[in-house]
């Protein structure tokens, strides 16, 4: 028996609430289609409908089952395997818990039952998460697409009157979540900042502020700031610690930054990343994940990580800093650059023709 119904309704699972790309996505997947009158329902049981958008996983996997049975096409969209949790206990840290190995593989688990026997269709993220799941998984009978991440181009853009400061270099470090592992993106951007003062090529690393939004532990937040009192930085480092910030906020957070320091290490497609450039703010990071992809040449530095990243080893901080000084001396060029990107490559209206013509075609 086919529910199928030519209407223009789907159902998205699962719901989600907190913070994250997933979390990010699925607010702005939600708003666009709204404002097109394309109508969402959260659950399997309140039809019709046309088609189920799966955003990463669900423990609903026997309502899946039931659904695809009655002819309604099931639409999975992918972002990377959890992996961080292998190369911790790989590298024994200190920090690393039992449960939290355990939740990561539970987590990949369900991704693989829905990708490979339940999915119709399957949207990656990126050509590096598609890459990613062909080699360790293989390919699946569902056809496949990349669909980036997109942003409200209206939303997020330059503002003319928000000024930077002149005496100051400003660096931005946006994460959803900077706790199970990603606390160490935080490591490197002090150590970047360390080398950056040590380095004459530019007045503007005289005094440098981190400016950190994300979900973080205050033991970290204490951690690093007795770290850069220890090294008597004080009046040279300034960290600001903003938290969780409401996504309005992001647009006059770009604008007010020199750089922003994309710190996820092979990260699927980030929201930040695509935001930032979307407000002509450059991105500086590693050549891991999505970043090459995301990131060209006249819109921020993407620089060789320098050794194994997938095992967690040390950066090469000093190729960092060589790319963040090239920022700050080429702030027009690459802001310029960086805001054309977006509108040619990462605008919402383009993500949302591309996700509609599988949900609804």
């Amino acid at each position: 028996m086919n529910f199928i119904q030519n209407s223009n309704r789907i159902c998205v699972l699962p719901e989600l609430h907190g913070v994250g790309g997933m979390v990010t996505f699925q607010n702005k997947f939600s708003k666009g289609l709204s404002a097109r009158k394309v109508e969402i329902t959260y659950n399997l049981e309140d039809r019709p409908y046309q088609s189920i958008l799966v955003v990463g996983g669900t423990k609903n996997i026997h309502g899946l089952i039931r659904s695809r049975r009655k002819g309604i096409p099931i639409v999975q969209r992918l972002d990377g395997l959890n992996w961080l949790h292998r190369a911790q206990a790989r590298k024994n840290i200190r920090d690393f818990h039992p449960k939290f190995f355990m939740r990561a593989e539970y987590g990949n688990r369900i991704l693989y039952i829905i990708r490979e026997h339940i999915a119709n269709s399957i949207i990656y993220q990126s050509e590096f998460v598609r890459d990613w799941w062909l080699k360790n998984r293989g390919p699946t009978k569902a056809a496949d697409v990349v669909i980036h991440n997109g942003v409200d181009l209206e939303q997020y853009k330059p503002i003319e009157t928000i000024k930077r400061p002149d005496n100051i270099t400003r660096i931005l470090l946006v994460e959803g979540s900077l706790m199970g592992g990603y606390e160490a993106g935080l490591g490197v951007a002090v150590n970047l900042i360390e080398m950056l003062l040590e380095t004459k090529k530019t007045e503007l690393t005289d005094k440098i502020e981190l400016v950190v939004v994300g979900k973080l532990s205050e033991n970290v937040r204490k951690h690093w700031t007795v770290k850069l009192n220890e090294r008597n930085y004080r009046d040279r480092v300034c960290v600001n610690w903003m938290g969780v910030l409401p996504l309005e906020r992001i647009p006059e957070i770009n604008n007010n930054a020199h750089f922003l320091y994309s710190s996820d290490i092979n990260a699927a497609c980030p929201n930040s990343v695509i935001e930032a450039m979307a407000c002509g703010n450059p991105v500086l990071s590693f050549d891991t994940g999505a970043l090459p992809e995301l990131v060209t040449s006249d819109s921020g530095k993407i620089v060789p990580y320098g050794a194994d990243s997938w095992r967690l080893e040390a950066p090469d901080i000093k190729a960092l800093t060589f790319g963040a000084v090239e920022l700050l001396e080429n702030q027009q060029e690459y802001r310029s650059g960086a805001r054309e990107r977006a509108v040619n490559f990462f605008g919402l209206d383009m993500m949302l023709d591309a996700y509609l013509d599988i949900l609804l075609g």
